[in-house]
């Protein structure tokens, strides 16, 4: 009898994408950028995901303009010059037959930040920093407190995504992903602790949801038909007051379709109290895939090809992103594989066989 194929190892249609399988690089960002270019680094550290057989490479978050910035480190695609940067691991991953998403994204409040190499809190405008935005003239934390944006203010970023998403098609990206979740801009707009305005992008749940429904349309306009729009979400504040789980179903349902939405947490207020332990953030991916019509991602510590089988298996999640795993072991779905039984091809270069029998 044919030995069943491990669920995670199974492929996966996302519009008229198929992935390989369901093990996935979360974003993750590097702070290795000067004026928001890709570099060397980024060739080597998402070129080696491909190598090591991901079933999808997501980028750090990559920012739509030069304010949406976590720190000045990070990178952006927010013009021609950076788009044509990325082509460079683009084309690598693909030359590994291996696909590769973006995430978009704009810090808000929690932008012009520095870098963990370098300190916490907001960098002075003396010292590389700039002045922040957000929904409402509310800190984070201790950070620098940001300007309400305006009108126009709102308009530009959705124009910033939408030029964001067109560069991005035409750096090769297989997928867009909009950065909704971890306290940053779109978030910021979704959570009453961080949305206090009475105009139309604020108040009600619908209100407070009309920019990423705005910048979620923007960007399918720039996408070619079958290429798969994600949208990433903290499905709770984790703070009493915040948004719960049941408020995010309630906004997907607010929004135009998207092809998947990963789930994460929290990050958009400092008061929130979080017990991360493994697979913490799987029953609110549990809620939200039994409450919407999309598939589902999930990732928080998920640090095993057992417990990574586990989650899908369970009804949790469609696709596990993993992320400190993979800088640990970037050839992390080729032990999953061998783990779970499954099957998982080397690089030709990595195989002893295929090697020996290239040699003239």
């Amino acid at each position: 009898m044919p030995r069943a194929t491990p669920r995670l190892f199974e492929p996966i249609t996302i519009n008229g994408l198929t992935l390989p399988h369901r093990l996935w690089v979360a974003p993750m960002c590097m702070y290795s950028s000067v004026d928001g270019m890709p570099s060397n680094w980024h060739l080597v550290h998402l070129g080696s995901f491909a190598i090591g057989r991901a079933g999808l490479i997501m980028t750090e978050a990559t920012a739509v303009s030069p304010e949406g910035r976590i720190t000045p480190d990070d990178a952006g695609i927010w013009n021609d010059e950076q788009a044509e940067a990325w082509k460079r691991p683009v084309d690598f991953v693909h030359g590994m037959d291996s696909a590769i998403g973006i995430q978009l994204s704009h810090a808000g409040r929690k932008a012009s930040t520095w870098p963990p190499t370098r300190g916490r809190g907001s960098v002075p405008e003396a010292e590389g920093g700039w002045r922040t935005v957000g929904p409402s003239a509310l800190a984070y934390g201790d950070f620098t407190a940001p300007t309400a944006l305006d009108l126009d203010g709102i308009r530009q970023v959705v124009d910033d995504y939408a030029a964001a998403a067109r560069r991005s098609v035409a750096a090769g990206f297989d997928l867009v992903e909009v950065h909704a979740a971890h306290g940053y801009l779109l978030g910021q707009f979704l959570s009453p602790l961080s949305n206090e305005r009475t105009d139309e992008y604020g108040g009600d749940a619908e209100g407070r949801a009309r920019l990423l429904g705005e910048v979620i349309a923007a960007v399918r306009a720039e996408l070619p038909s079958g290429m798969p729009l994600v949208l990433r979400v903290s499905a709770t504040d984790w703070v009493p007051g915040g948004v719960t789980e049941e408020d995010t179903v309630r906004t997907i349902g607010l929004l135009p379709p998207v092809d998947l939405v990963s789930v994460s947490s929290g990050g958009n207020d400092p008061r929130q109290h979080i017990n991360a332990s493994p697979g913490y953030q799987q029953p609110l991916s549990r809620h939200v895939r039994a409450n919407i019509d999309a598939p589902v991602g999930v990732a928080g510590l998920i640090t095993t090809p057992e417990h990574a089988e586990s989650a899908i298996t369970s009804g949790d999640a469609d696709v596990v992103y993993v992320a400190r795993q993979f800088l640990r072991e970037p050839t992390f779905p080729l032990r999953a594989a061998a783990a779970l039984q499954g099957e998982l091809p080397w690089a030709w270069q990595y195989n002893r066989a295929k090697y020996i029998e290239s040699i003239p």
